[in-house]
């Protein structure tokens, strides 16, 4: 359960499909709110010994727990060291990142909505709606641009786990959203749109 004293940390949970838009508009807040903290839940990706045979996009794949943990510490108005994780090797580095309580703490990932105790710590909920066709194409451009990946392997990820666990616990998810930003129009009219929200929320006492 959550901290039973009242918080003046901002939580929120920022979730929708691969390639929706996520971060972008995340890192839009950041640039009008430069005193909020961004923590992408891939950060706590589990070490992977056969990354060819597992899935990323299933809520077992996150130590959820270990994030919860830490949104605690920072709800309660103290710090916490973030894990970091080589996506080259797939596994937890021994380093560690920082970070410390802000007014507002923005969390992103594809599966933040979807597990119940991340989800109960969130004082505003979003989700970041955008097609498949557009999410694929952004997922393809992505992975072999900026990752090197084949448009081949890609492909076959997205059929085998990508798409499957999108269906079963992903899109769910989104109707726990209390506000749902379109991950297609412009990012700057949309990130606005989070922040009034934001900002709402702070002037309200959250």
């Amino acid at each position: 359960m959550p901290p039973s004293t009242e918080s003046s940390v901002l939580l929120v949970g920022i979730a929708g499909g691969t390639a929706s838009g996520k971060t972008t508009l995340a890192r839009c807040v950041l640039n009008h709110i430069p005193d909020a903290v961004l923590i992408g839940h891939d950060r706590y990706y589990h070490t992977v010994p056969d990354p060819l045979r597992h899935n990323f996009d299933e809520p077992a794949a996150l130590d959820s727990a270990l994030l919860v943990t830490h949104l605690d510490a920072l709800a309660a108005g103290g710090e916490a060291p973030l894990p970091c994780y080589d996506f080259t090797h797939h596994r937890r580095m021994p380093e560690r990142k920082l970070v410390r309580a802000s007014r507002i703490v923005l969390v992103e990932g594809i599966l933040v909505l979807a597990d119940a105790d991340l989800r109960e710590r969130f004082d505003l909920k979003v989700w970041v709606e955008a097609p498949e066709g557009v999410r694929m194409e952004r997922r393809l451009r992505r992975d072999n641009l900026e990752r090197g990946r084949t448009i081949r392997s890609i492909m076959t990820q997205y059929e085998s786990t990508v798409r499957p666990s999108h269906q079963r616990w992903v899109a769910p998810s989104a109707t726990y959203a209390d506000l749902v930003l379109d991950g297609c129009a412009p990012v700057e009219q949309e990130g606005l749109r989070l922040c009034q929200h934001l900002w709402q929320r702070l002037d309200e006492g959250i």
